[in-house]
């Protein structure tokens, strides 16, 4: 037996189980529409919440950052990597969130690995909630501490596991993703505030799916709720809504300061590109000059919910543009995502690990470059194959 048949027999079993995930390429700039394995369709995948992915405003910036600056940085950013354009940055991002202070990260992943392991060590504890990101799972991890989960969004869960473990151990994380990715649904942050301050433990929320959605022109998920000053650590991300690429994370001035001396991504990986850090200030400049592609965002969700429950399709306890198409079993979530593609929609299944067994679905994505004519296009696709597939009834 070859050392590498294990591995050709599990993802026979992937296939098997329909949890395989066939990639597909795309072949043109994000948008409401794509070119996706050469054929066009309507895009209800991207993370592209406010269409800025190919906004004509960040592409200039980045050209013209590519013409001052050349690419690469060349190195990390305590050596000789950190350029002007992170530092504006930082400061812009600080002001527009209403922080002290911000540090970028090359991810929203990077950034949640960096904080968790620089905050907490092997004599600490961290109580996360129970269906947190795996970027937030893959932090804990990796900074020793002992990892106590609590119900999903669950205060009096939390307070419980505070009481019964916060004695045995030296410092203390309570963390929290803002809103949940799979299910779309937003994590009831006052009330986690009062049971951390209660305890005096720090507090950090992972926005990812509510920077540039969430809070006033999409400040994020602690403007929402009225929160500065409160929540110790904010990390967010300008992979999604900023249309670029980099984590952020916003806080307290001596944290921030911190992970400066010891956020490893930061220390040991090259810096974000120049013409990736121009472009995302150039996205601050737009969410600062107008709330009106989030107010579409929002306009654009509100309406593709309504129209699917109305078909009968369960879309889950989502209170955000996330929706998810809940479908059971991974198979069936599968074959109505190839079924959408053939019918001009791409909209990909999702299944176990990333949700629960049982839990498959399809999750759209929906964004402010859609218009009106593109969603009603997307719900006469559904429609269709859920009829086909007797998800919904034909009546």
């Amino acid at each position: 037996m070859s050392k590498l048949d294990w591995l050709t027999q599990e993802i026979d079993g992937l296939k098997e189980q329909g949890l395989y995930n066939r990639i597909r390429t795309i072949g043109s700039a994000q948008g409401a529409w794509l070119t996706v394995d050469g054929k066009n369709v309507l895009n209800f995948c991207s993370n592209n919440y406010l269409g800025l992915a190919n906004h004509p405003k960040i592409v200039e910036a980045a050209k013209e950052a590519t013409k001052k600056y050349g690419v690469g940085p060349a190195a990390v950013r305590s050596i000789a990597g950190t350029m002007d354009l992170h530092v504006q940055l930082e400061e812009r991002l600080a002001k527009f969130k209403g922080a002290e202070d911000v540090i970028t990260f090359q991810s929203g992943f990077t950034a949640n690995l960096g904080t968790i392991s620089a905050l907490v060590g092997k004599e600490d504890v961290v109580f996360s909630d129970r269906l947190n990101h795996a970027s937030i799972i893959d932090g804990c991890r990796l900074s020793g501490a002992k990892i106590i989960p609590y119900e999903h969004n669950d205060p009096g869960a939390l307070e419980d596991a505070i009481k019964d473990n916060l004695s045995k151990y030296r410092r203390a994380l309570i963390v929290t993703d803002g809103v949940f990715s799979m299910d779309g649904d937003i994590a009831p942050l006052p009330d986690l505030y009062e049971v951390a301050e209660k305890y005096d433990i720090l507090f950090m929320v992972d926005d990812a799916h509510g920077e540039g959605v969430l809070g006033k022109g999409g400040r994020g998920i602690v403007d929402h709720f009225g929160l500065h000053g409160k929540v110790d650590i904010e990390i967010g991300t300008m992979s999604k809504a900023f249309g670029v690429v980099g984590g952020i994370v916003a806080g307290d001035k001596i944290i921030i300061e911190w992970l400066r001396q010891r956020g490893r991504p930061f220390l040991f990986s090259s810096a974000v590109t120049a013409p990736d850090a121009a472009a995302c200030l150039a996205a601050v400049d737009l969410l600062e000059e107008s709330t009106e592609l989030v107010d579409k965002l929002w306009a654009n969700a509100k309406y593709f919910k309504s129209e699917m429950k109305k078909l009968g399709f369960d879309t889950g306890v989502s209170e955000t543009p996330i929706t998810p198409v809940m479908l059971g079993e991974a198979p069936l979530a599968q074959q109505f995502s190839r079924e959408l593609f053939e019918e001009g929609v791409f909209a990909m299944a999702i299944g176990y690990p990333t949700v629960a067994k049982g839990k498959a679905r399809i999750r759209v994505m929906i964004s402010a470059a859609h218009d009106n004519d593109d969603l009603g296009k997307g719900l006469d696709a559904f429609e269709k194959v859920g009829k086909r597939l007797g998800v919904i009834s034909n009546w």
